[in-house]
């Protein structure tokens, strides 16, 4: 982290006062090919707050650099992973844990969410577009045709493309239009999962979770595709992300009002360990806030369970 700073202000710098365009360039090159091996560069650190508030500096800064390099993949990559987890993990957790007590914020949180994750979707898009000409037109045209085009690199675009569009869909459910574009984040998904299901150890699988609870026209009962999904990243992930679990206690559990499945799942999410897995700290930590703070509102999101009447010949 240090060096990517190191370099991030060097590079900076050297936008800001150099006259020579080579060098400029050299620099945003350098600068651009960092970051996007790096991508934010916050997955592994253990404070959540401080990943809160470091993270727009660098999103802006791979932005700064797009308008510069707007062709570059790796870039485009970052933006796009990067805008949707920051408006997960920080904009949208926060609405809904505020929403009780604070409607209006909770709702600006959440259309604030809805733009980052159209930005981010937007970003996505473009780096397809970078290596396939005329994808996104085709895309609008033809979805299932369109994504044949793309190939085993394209994966990690294909999958934030979807995650982010899929996430603003989700917070649009008055927007019929954007609503309509369920069908484009399905081709997307869809292609992903064929050509890598294996990618970042099952994250497909979990983005498919809740997905397929919304899915319409697909066979067999959805409840039964989430959890199959479930075991398959749980598989991939070596059991080692809450986030899977999380999602199947939000999307079936409490859609099928099973309490002793929900709080099984949960808890099964806060044993994790967030240490054993570096590479997934934040993302553990986020998840599994979110779990406590579900088991405070089982309640809420369950009907009252009913007694047992004594028999009427019980002398108890």
């Amino acid at each position: 982290m240090k060096a990517r700073l190191t370099t991030a202000f060097l590079a900076l710098t050297l936008l800001a006062g150099s006259g020579c365009t080579t060098l400029r360039q050299t620099a945003v090159n350098q600068l651009s090919d960092a970051l996007a091996k790096g991508g934010t560069g916050f997955a592994n650190d253990d404070d959540p707050e401080l990943v809160r508030e470091a993270a727009p500096f660098s999103l802006k800064l791979i932005e700064s650099l797009l308008a510069e390099n707007p062709t570059h993949r790796g870039l485009r990559l970052a933006a796009a992973s990067g805008f949707a987890q920051y408006a997960y993990g920080f904009l949208e957790q926060d609405a809904d844990q505020m929403a009780d007590q604070d409607y209006e914020g909770a709702s600006r949180l959440r259309d604030r969410a809805r733009g980052l994750y159209l930005r981010a979707r937007d970003h996505g898009l473009q780096g397809l577009e970078s290596a396939h000409a005329g994808f996104t037109r085709r895309l609008q045209a033809d979805p299932a045709a369109a994504v044949r085009a793309a190939g085993a690199d394209d994966v990690p675009l294909l999958y934030w493309t979807a995650v982010s569009w899929g996430a603003a869909i989700a917070l649009s459910k008055d927007n019929a239009d954007l609503i309509a574009d369920r069908v484009f984040v399905e081709a997307l998904v869809d292609r992903a999962l064929e050509l890598n299901e294996a990618f970042e150890a099952g994250a497909i699988h979990a983005f498919l979770i809740p997905f397929e609870m919304a899915r319409l026209g697909a066979p067999g009962d959805p409840a039964e595709r989430a959890r199959r999904h479930c075991e398959r990243a749980m598989e991939l992930n070596g059991g080692g992300q809450a986030g899977p679990l999380v999602s199947l206690a939000e999307a079936v559990a409490v859609v099928k009002q099973d309490r002793k499945e929900f709080r099984a799942l949960l808890e099964r999410a806060l044993a994790i360990d967030p240490g054993l897995h570096p590479e997934w700290r934040v993302a553990n930590l986020l998840m599994q806030r979110r779990a406590r703070w579900l088991l405070t509102r089982t309640d809420e999101l369950f009907l009252p369970e009913e007694e047992t009447l004594p028999a009427a010949n019980d002398p108890s």
